[in-house]
């Protein structure tokens, strides 16, 4: 039976329900427009541009696709980049064509994008010019028919030395379409016809076999968060939203563009990460929001020179991903008065399903069901119901919940289960919930590692590892990292011949050239043997819990 507890708890003058708008994601950008185009929509290093400029070069990219590339309905779009006016604008304009959002971390090998863009039946990409090199190959080899290059310098105005450097050419011969030359033939797109049922992104996710699944959402189920966040954040028109967080994920994506651009706020634009850049920011343009990930806020708050810096302006701080430690929070509040607001996710969810009361915060705490989320706790083994304070999987159905993982019907079969004839996520997360409704996190179901809100999978790790010659036996595990949050240690029995040749560091520096720099072990320890089954399979588990 649905708790209901956390209504006596909920945000001063909100609704408990909400009406998701039939209206689409592209349509949000085109009233915005309509009702300020003068308006800043964002600001990106020394540069700023309105919501009219915004809207132009989202029609002359459709344009462009649409006339050029032939792109038509339901077509599925990579989208290659680091945060940048670019991302922002192939995004809408992606949407403008009906077509459909493929965002891609930009920490991807060339082997990562080889298998999106084979599961996804990718033909097209739009990519950030500092990883064309990565996506070339898929060029060469017929996997991707077209490519249009970005350079974010092309939109700054700072000399900013990491804008300018990812700037610089790729080296050998360019088999693409620059940013500049598409949008200057100014081709127009046929009319929008788009609706709230049509699929809009399809961010990828790691499953239980350990390979990426794609999560499939429509207008209808990201709408359902872009309002809701609107609302529970309290965004205006005149809120100033700094965008840290990276855009190809679900939680940067809904609360630091799409919930803003529908508000009509404006935008600031980072594309890497700099804590002296951000409070120089905050300060500049006066950000009222800023949404992050406690990695970010812990690096955020240590500068020493933060004192020399005026973020008054700031009204609300919040994020998932990883919980806050204690102490952070409390810092926080001494520097500034505000309360650090946690949210609970999944890409399934296309971010949060829960969130904190922003009058009434729990530090590492999941917070209360959103709008309309129903969030049950059930025991991983029978299934069943259970009460306040007993730990199980949580289960949630929603408005935002996805319509299932791309062409993985087993997958989803096994992802939901269905009581009282509601059909339910498996999240894979063990909970408890307190007597007020509030939930909070005690395990993982799965194996799953949550290093700074990427999540890794041990086994693609343990699989990499194993290609190593040195490495006879491997096994991945997540370790305790106070900036991190959590951090991937691997630990490996060595092959005979290599024992007392090959150090620790050794198999760290091959690995960062093997894997995303996410993936990657930061702890190695060398074993003589693991604990195993009768069959003679490892005990992870083990392993785990003496960390």
């Amino acid at each position: 039976m649905r708790n209901t507890n956390h209504y006596k708890h909920w945000p001063l003058r909100l609704p408990k329900n909400l009406t998701v708008p039939q209206t689409t994601l592209y349509e949000n950008l085109e009233m915005s427009t309509r009702k300020y185009p003068d308006k800043v929509a964002f600001h990106y290093y020394g540069a700023s541009y309105s919501y009219k400029e915004l809207f132009k070069e989202v029609e002359s990219l459709a344009g462009y696709m649409e006339k050029e590339w032939g792109i038509k309905e339901k077509d599925n779009i990579l989208l290659f980049m680091q945060n940048s006016p670019q991302f922002i604008i192939s995004f809408f304009a992606i949407l403008r064509l009906r077509a459909v959002v493929v965002p891609i971390n930009p920490m991807s090998l060339t082997k990562d994008l080889e298998f999106y863009v084979k599961d996804c039946g990718i033909n097209h990409a739009i990519v950030g010019q500092e990883l064309y090199e990565k996506a070339l190959p898929l060029k060469k080899e017929n996997l991707l028919r077209n490519i249009i290059v970005a350079t974010y310098s092309d939109y700054s105005k700072e000399d900013d030395a990491f804008i300018q450097r990812v700037a610089k050419s790729a080296d050998g011969e360019i088999e693409a379409i620059p940013w500049r030359e598409a949008l200057n033939k100014e081709l127009q797109a046929s009319t929008y016809k788009g609706e709230s049922g049509d699929i809009a992104i399809i961010p990828y996710t790691s499953g239980t076999t350990g390979l990426p699944k794609g999560c499939v959402h429509t207008n209808s189920t990201v709408q359902a968060n872009t309002v809701g966040a609107y609302h529970w954040m309290n965004l205006t028109a005149d809120t100033i939203t700094l965008t840290t967080l990276p855009l190809f994920h679900v939680t940067g994506l809904i609360h630091s563009t799409l919930s803003p651009i529908y508000a009509g706020s404006t935008l600031v634009i980072m594309t890497r990460w700099d804590r002296e850049y951000a409070a120089k920011t905050i300060e500049k343009f006066k950000c009222t929001h800023w949404i992050n990930i406690s990695t970010m806020l812990i690096d955020f708050l240590s500068n020493q020179n933060l004192k020399n810096y005026n973020i008054s302006s700031l009204e609300v701080i919040g994020g998932g991903g990883a919980p806050l430690p204690e102490a952070v929070g409390e810092d926080l509040y001494e520097r500034t008065g505000l309360r650090f607001i946690e949210g609970y996710g999944l890409t399934e969810t296309i971010s949060h399903t829960h969130f904190n009361p922003p009058d009434r915060p729990k530090l590492q705490c999941l917070g209360i069901p959103s709008f309309d989320v129903d969030a049950r706790i059930i025991d991983t083994t029978t299934g069943k119901e259970l009460g306040v304070n007993q730990e199980g999987e949580l289960i949630v159905n929603g408005p935002q919940v996805f319509i299932g993982y791309y062409q993985r019907d087993e997958e989803n079969e096994k992802a939901h289960i269905e009581i009282d004839g509601k059909r339910f996520f498996r999240t894979g997360d063990i909970v408890r919930m307190d007597e007020e409704g509030y939930f909070f996190i005690v395990d993982r179901l799965k194996r799953m590692i949550n290093a700074s809100g990427f999540k890794v999978w041990p086994t693609e790790v343990e699989s990499i590892l194993y290609k190593h010659p040195a490495v006879q036996q491997a096994c991945v595990v997540r370790a305790p990292d106070k900036k991190r949050g959590e951090t991937v240690k691997a630990f490996i029995i060595l092959n005979d011949h290599y024992k007392g040749k090959v150090k620790e560091q050794d198999i760290m520096e091959w690995s960062k050239g093997q894997m995303a720099a996410y993936k990657y072990p930061r702890i190695i320890e060398f074993r003589d043997s693991f604990p195993t089954t009768s069959s003679g399979k490892i005990l992870w588990r083990v392993l785990q819990e003496n960390e």
